[in-house]
Order: structure tokens, then C-alpha cells, then sequence
């Protein structure tokens, strides 16, 4: 007997490659998905991956995808009975979450009460040490003035964090090595976080080091269930951002495993949390972990934990939120991870120069292929990567029986693709997945800091095969000059697409433009 879809239609609250993922997991649900788009997003591949699709607005986040009235309006035209936020955006914004419910739909994520006691890094340190879950040292009350915050941070020790209490991708973070640059940074600290977040309120905490990034997947029902699905591990990062994420951890074995579950499973029993949920923690070189934060939504590297679970967590959310209970679901599953997962985050940006993010049209897209490989992408041939969005075009996720053969897997998956038109940081990703240290797990938070040639340019022999390619696109151009600028059907230009298409040579520059 076949379950009867847990809702008719939903609306997804977001863009790129996460609001197609989200229509497709809809779609085999049997559930009718609505997409939302921007100006800036009339043709982008989101709109299309849905059953409708809604205009929301002009062409900056604030002008669509941030307002709140216009998704609301949006899904009320539609008879949408229920919202998925996907991740950013409005997805940890309480306000949202409470006004889908007071709108008399329903919000596929937690409750706007749990969000609100767990997306304030203040309020999550309170509930983690209520819980009895270790944290880090610090401190994250009110202080009068700066010579109180100077003090307390003489009290937690140097080095350490100062951190907004609102957010995270890394802003309103800085690292104070010694007590004089201590004010400094906090000022530095508060404009960023005010600047974000529209919340100017810091912590700070002492900094562990060297240590690795674990979180655990959280997953809550309305019943009053909460279940661990493992761990993943999330070291390599620029600027407090992931760039590369895997789950199991290499350095996590079962019982360390199970006492983390076990940690998390209490904080989100504190708030009676429900939905998809992620609680980090740093990992010190003595087995020892300390909360961070909570992040109160579906995760970027979701994946990963999917590959090594069987599970699609985007099924398990709309199902939970349509009230299921997650031991019906999970029933007669074996959860304990199989294989090893790895994703990489495609991103349009310049790695070589500091990482600086790219904008403008992609002339030729081709992604990987082939056993255990996975693509979830938000573009195509002829996208036009916006600056007003962030500028990840997809997350290259392998699976396979074991992290040697996962690496080697993910290495050759990166060189076959290929993002022409704007620079990308394929070959970035691809040098990292190489690097002999990678591939022995040695990870840590600093792991790029400590790697820099891994980074800047390469000087490498220019392969017979850039040739090749250039000869081809002369051909191309030459052809569709005799068209009188127009693009032939057939003939030397069609016949150079597609051997350029088909070169798999040439994929090997990937990410240059």
C-alpha cells in the first residue's frame, strides 16, 4: 500500500541548487511543488525544476527571497499548504517561521519557540549547559562597558573568539590572539554582526586549537522524538566556511560517536526541538568535543549523511512536519553508516585571489557522471551567476566503501567538470582532494591556513589538450561568422560543439575561465 502524499502542494522558499533538490524530493513524494523567483532569477534553473512558479519581487535578496509578505502572498495564491525554507535566507528567521503558522500553513522546520531559543549562540550555550553538554569556556552576558569586557576576557584567557551572538558563516568573528588587540576586534566584531544581522550582541569564548569541526545531525518529530544520525566532518574551511565536508569522521570511532549523539539528542530534548537540525562541535586532539551552535535547518552538506544512511533527509521533513512519527519512518533501518561520503561545494569565485566571488554568464556547464557520484546543481549551460546571491553553482558529492577510494573518487569526478565562462574553484578542490594530507585524514580547522600553496596559483605546463580546445573554439567561431553571426543547426559549428562537448581532456581546467 502506497502512503498518500503528506501534503498537496508546497511552496519552497528559496533559489538555486537546494530549491531543486527540494522540488525533485517533492516530486517523489507526489507532492506538487511552487517555486519562487526574482527578477534576477526570471530564467534560472529553479523556476523550471517546479511544478509553478511565482514571481516574488526585484533583483536583491531584500527585494524577494527576504520578504516575508511577498512569500506569504505567494503561497496563499497558490493554495500551498505548507513552506519549505531550504537553507538561508529566511530559514533560521523565527519571525518567518511564526508567520507561515499564524498564516495557517505549516513550516517545514522547527517551531518558531526552538529556533529562536537555539539560532542565539547565547541562548544555545545556556540550554547546552543546562543539558549537561560540554561547552567552551567564555562568556556571553551583558557587560557595562569596555573595560568589563576587557576584564572578562583577561578572565577566559588568550587566545580566544569574539563572536556575534546572532549568526554565523564566520561574520562578526575574530580571533584576538593577545590582550591589546582585544577592543579592537570587538569593536571590528560589532559593526559586522550589526551589519549582518541587525544584532550587535557578542560572546566570547576561548579558543580551542588546534581542533577539528563535527556536527551531528539532528532529527525531531511532533511527538516528542529525537534521533541521531551520526556524524560528519567539516575541518576544511576558509574564513569560518566550509569548503569540503564528509561523513563518518576519520576521527571519530563508535563510542565517541555515540556520546556525541547522545549529547546532542539532550540539547534538542531541551527545546522539544522537531525538523532537521545540526549541533557542531569542536574536537580537540584528546577526544575531547565542545558545543558550538545549533543550526536549526536542513544543512548545505545534508548529502553526505543521506549517502552513508540511505536516507533523504528532505523526505524525512516534509514527512515529520506533516505530522509522522520518526519511529514509523526510521523502522527496521540500520543507520549506522555505510561507505564514506565526500562533497565538494562548486563555488564561482577565484580562489588564487582571495577567494574573490565571480559573476556573469556560464557559456558550458558539464558535470560528473558515473557510479557513486552525485550532482546537485542550480545551473546549466547559459546561467548567469548574479552578484546579488551567493555564488554556489553545485556540491559534487561521492559515495564509495571506503574514504581512500571516496577521495580518489571525488579527485577524478573533479576533473571531470567543467564550469566555462567565470572563474570557478574546481581546481582548488581538486588540489586539496590530492594533497597527501587530506587523503591521510589529517584535518583540521586551520588545515588551509597550514597548506597555502594549495591555494595560490599553480605553475604548471599548459597540456596539449588547452590547445586543442582553443583550435576548437577558433573553428566554432570562424563557422558561425559565415552564418552572418547566428548559430548554425548543422555543420562545422554544431560538429565543433559537440566534439568540444565531448572532450574529455579538456576537463581537466575545470575551474579556469
Amino acid at each position: 500500500m502506497v502512503d498518500a502524499p503528506p501534503f498537496r502542494r508546497v511552496l519552497v522558499a528559496h533559489r538555486g541548487e537546494i530549491a531543486v533538490r527540494i522540488c525533485r524530493g517533492l516530486r517523489e513524494l507526489g507532492v506538487e511543488s511552487v517555486a519562487v523567483y526574482s527578477e534576477a532569477d526570471r530564467d534560472a534553473v529553479h523556476r523550471f525544476a517546479a511544478d509553478r512558479a511565482h514571481a516574488i519581487g526585484g533583483t536583491s535578496a531584500a527585494e524577494s527571497y527576504l520578504r516575508i509578505d511577498a512569500i506569504l502572498a505567494a503561497a496563499r495564491d497558490c493554495g500551498a499548504e505548507a513552506i519549505h525554507p531550504g537553507y538561508g535566507f529566511l530559514s533560521e528567521n523565527p519571525r518567518f517561521a511564526q508567520a507561515v503558522e499564524d498564516a495557517g500553513l505549516v513550516f517545514i522546520g522547527p517551531s518558531a519557540a526552538s529556533m529562536a531559543q537555539l539560532g542565539s549562540k547565547a541562548s544555545a550555550r545556556a540550554v547546552a549547559i543546562a543539558a549537561g553538554v560540554p561547552v567552551v569556556p567564555g562568556f556571553d552576558g551583558e557587560l557595562p562597558d569596555d573595560a568589563a569586557w576587557l576584564a572578562k576576557a583577561r578572565e577566559v584567557g588568550f587566545p580566544l573568539l569574539v563572536k556575534s551572538s546572532a549568526g554565523g558563516g564566520g561574520k562578526g568573528m575574530r580571533l584576538v590572539e593577545r590582550e591589546s588587540e582585544f577592543l579592537e576586534a570587538l569593536a571590528a566584531g560589532r559593526r559586522e554582526a550589526k551589519a549582518a544581522f541587525g544584532d550587535d550582541h557578542m560572546l566570547i569564548e576561548r579558543r580551542v586549537f588546534p581542533a577539528r569541526h563535527v556536527e551531528i545531525q539532528l532529527f525531531g518529530d511532533r511527538h516528542g522524538d529525537v534521533v541521531s544520525l551520526h556524524e560528519r566532518e567539516c575541518s576544511v574551511q576558509r574564513r569560518h566556511q566550509k569548503v569540503l565536508e564528509e561523513a563518518p569522521s576519520p576521527a571519530v570511532d563508535a563510542e565517541l560517536r555515540r556520546r556525541m549523539g547522545e549529547a546532542a539528542v539532550r540539547l534538542a530534548k531541551a527545546v522539544g526541538y522537531r525538523n532537521a537540525g545540526t549541533a557542531e562541535f569542536l574536537l580537540d586532539g584528546e577526544g575531547r568535543f565542545y558545543f558550538l551552535e545549533v543550526n536549526t535547518r536542513l544543512q548545505v552538506e545534508h548529502p553526505v549523511t543521506e549517502c552513508v544512511t540511505g536516507l533523504d533527509l528532505v523526505h524525512l521533513q516534509v514527512q515529520v512536519a506533516a505530522g509522522r512519527r520518526l519511529r514509523d519512518l526510521l523502522a527496521g533501518r540500520d543507520l549506522q553508516p555505510r561507505g564514506w561520503a565526500i562533497e565538494a561545494r562548486i563555488y564561482a569565485e577565484a580562489p588564487e585571489q582571495g577567494f574573490l566571488p565571480a559573476a556573469g554568464r556560464l557559456t558550458k556547464v558539464i558535470e560528473a557522471e558515473g557510479p557513486g557520484v552525485r550532482v546537485d546543481s542550480g545551473v546549466r549551460d547559459g546561467s548567469e551567476v548574479s552578484v546579488h546571491y551567493d555564488p554556489m553553482l553545485a556540491k559534487l558529492v561521492v559515495h564509495a566503501p571506503d574514504r581512500a577510494t571516496a577521495c580518489r573518487r571525488l579527485a577524478l569526478a573533479l576533473r571531470d567538470s567543467s564550469y566555462l565562462g567565470i572563474p570557478t574553484n574546481v581546481d582548488f578542490l581538486r588540489r586539496v582532494v590530492e594533497d597527501p594530507r587530506f587523503a591521510r585524514g589529517e584535518l583540521r580547522t586551520d588545515f588551509l591556513d597550514r597548506a597555502p600553496e594549495l591555494v595560490a596559483p599553480q605553475s604548471v605546463a599548459t597540456p596539449d589538450a588547452a590547445y586543442v580546445a582553443a583550435a576548437l573554439a577558433a573553428v566554432l567561431g570562424e563557422a558561425r561568422g559565415t552564418v552572418g553571426g547566428g548559430t548554425a543547426a548543422s555543420g562545422p559549428a554544431s560538429k565543433a560543439e559537440s566534439l568540444f562537448a565531448s572532450l574529455g581532456a579538456f576537463r581537466v581546467f575545470g575551474g579556469m575561465a
